[in-house]
């Protein structure tokens, strides 16, 4: 089992106080070795802690003098300290099979972990749970958590996970829920699988089995370029309403059951297949935002301002528990800097100072160039063009054209195939694109697609051919900034 590192203490902290330091090493609390950050969080939630540390090879011992409840003021490492629990599923619609060769190691783990699940979202298909796992879940309190579903049926859902241990897995979601913990669920619909009547026989399954669920998330199979299992294709047209149309069908079954809508279809479904968005109300708190479902309402309540905070991803999402860094696609989205610097990057490898404005063109034929463009990926465009259309007409700018605003879309052609979300755009799409933009404009990039101020192909916002400003992922932080850009022209 390896150690916690320190990563940081915050000033005027307990941990600060009695001289903890970055770099530390974490041997226990109390005389309690340490398997994750849970326990971290559990020990050091007592008044006056006593620390093992170990400081360049030698140990010792620390005493912590704090009420009960107040956090030590520690970030450490990492999230486990003995291993993460692997995944041993061999699923084909796994996007981690299909991710191009060269990428960073940590984007190939696979994680099948409870405790991941409760810290970060992750989802689990409870095929590692055990009977300990589960006392631990309900003695500590780990809750929320996230199941992947995928099917109802033992024989289907083996074939889909390629796992015999899929088949009497989700007899520990019963458990679960049994014992009032709350679940959140997720099917992934791979065409010619678990679509059509064996999605309508999950979601019946659902409804009969696991009715305390609080929602579950049906999103569609991401297929990138790399992908080498023939069955997995994207979704056609005719079956992306066939999931719309089920999921208002079931919609109603869920709500005039138990009261509540339950099953949701994401965004992408309706783009493909033509449709309207539900209404916003629809989605009620947006607990499900980040697995797609209901993104484009929540965009347009923050664009018009019907949302004055931000309902989507933010920055440093996770700080449920004190001291769990934040990891993974919820890690914060640029570094730090250590002074107030101008939000504008330019690129490494050209001069920092500023280009020269290029000459206006002169002559009735030709339009002014825009002043702000709004990078994002496919599907953001479709979304973003018209919400924008909007907010300019409202505010009295006229259209996009008249306030010098336009969206640039950006095709995924890292990943391929059907990968069209912001979040995963990379440096890579990026530089093609803006070698062909204009000198000079304002380049907004959604924060999303970084993590740490990486993107994740490995280049950073600065190795771009057209500085950027790096704006939070939220309709309130874009419209301040598409007004302003505005207000400026």
């Amino acid at each position: 089992m390896s150690l916690a590192t320190v990563l940081s203490v915050a000033p005027g902290s307990p941990a600060a106080e009695s001289g903890v330091v970055p770099g530390d090493e974490l041997v226990s609390i109390g005389g309690r070795p340490l398997r994750d950050v849970i326990e971290f969080r559990v020990l050091s939630d007592e008044a006056d802690v006593e620390l093992e540390l170990r400081r360049g090879g030698l140990e010792l011992n620390v005493e912590i003098a704090k009420s009960h409840g107040e956090p030590l003021g520690l970030e450490v490492s990492s999230p486990v300290f003995d291993e993460v629990r692997t995944c041993d599923n061999h699923c084909e619609f796994c996007f981690i099979y299909q991710l191009p060769p060269g990428m960073r190691r940590s984007l190939h783990l696979k994680d099948d972990d409870y405790r991941l699940s409760f810290l970060y979202g992750n989802f689990t298909t409870l095929t590692r749970f055990t009977e300990a796992d589960l006392e631990r879940v309900l003695v500590e309190g780990l809750s929320p958590l996230y199941v992947s579903i995928h099917a109802t049926d033992p024989e289907r859902r083996v074939e889909m996970l390629r796992n015999r241990r899929g088949a009497m897995s989700l007899r520990w979601l019963r458990a679960l829920l049994d014992h009032g913990v709350e679940v959140h669920g997720q099917i992934v619909v791979c065409p010619g699988l678990n679509d059509g009547d064996v999605l309508d026989e999950t979601l019946c399954g659902v409804l009969d089995e696991y009715p305390e669920l609080a929602d579950v998330a049906v999103v569609p199979l991401g297929v990138s370029r790399f992908n080498k299992e023939p069955r997995m294709r994207p979704h056609t047209v005719a079956e992306a309403e066939r999931v719309c149309e089920l999921v208002d069908r079931w919609q109603e079954a869920f709500r005039s059951t138990l009261g509540h809508r339950m099953v949701f279809a994401a965004d992408e479904y309706y783009l493909l297949a033509g449709r309207p968005f539900p209404d916003g109300a629809t989605y009620g708190d947006f607990s499900m935002h980040e697995d797609g479902i209901g993104m484009a309402r929540a965009f347009e309540a923050e664009l018009d301002g019907t949302s004055e905070v931000g309902i989507g991803i933010q920055s440093g999402f996770f700080h449920s528990v004190d001291g769990a860094p934040a990891d993974g696609y919820r890690a914060p989205r640029t570094e730090p800097t250590p002074a107030p610097t101008p939000v504008a990057l330019g690129p490494r490898r050209r001069s920092l100072e500023p280009e020269p404005e290029p000459e206006p063109a002169v002559g009735p034929e030709v339009e002014p160039e825009a002043r702000v463009a709004v990078l994002t990926g496919p599907y953001g465009a479709r979304i973003l063009t018209p919400l924008i259309e909007d907010l300019l007409r409202r505010e009295g700018r006229g259209g996009p054209d008249d306030a010098g605003v336009r969206v640039v879309e950006v095709e995924n052609r890292f990943f391929g195939g059907n990968v069209g979300v912001a979040g995963l755009m990379v440096g890579e799409d990026l530089t093609r694109v803006l070698e062909g933009q204009p000198v000079g404009d304002r380049y907004l990039l959604p924060d999303v697609c970084l993590s740490r101020g990486v993107f994740l192909d490995g280049t950073r916002p600065e190795d771009l051919p057209r500085p950027v400003e790096v704006v939070p992922t939220d309709g309130v932080a874009l419209r301040r900034v598409l007004l302003e850009g505005v207000n400026r022209g």
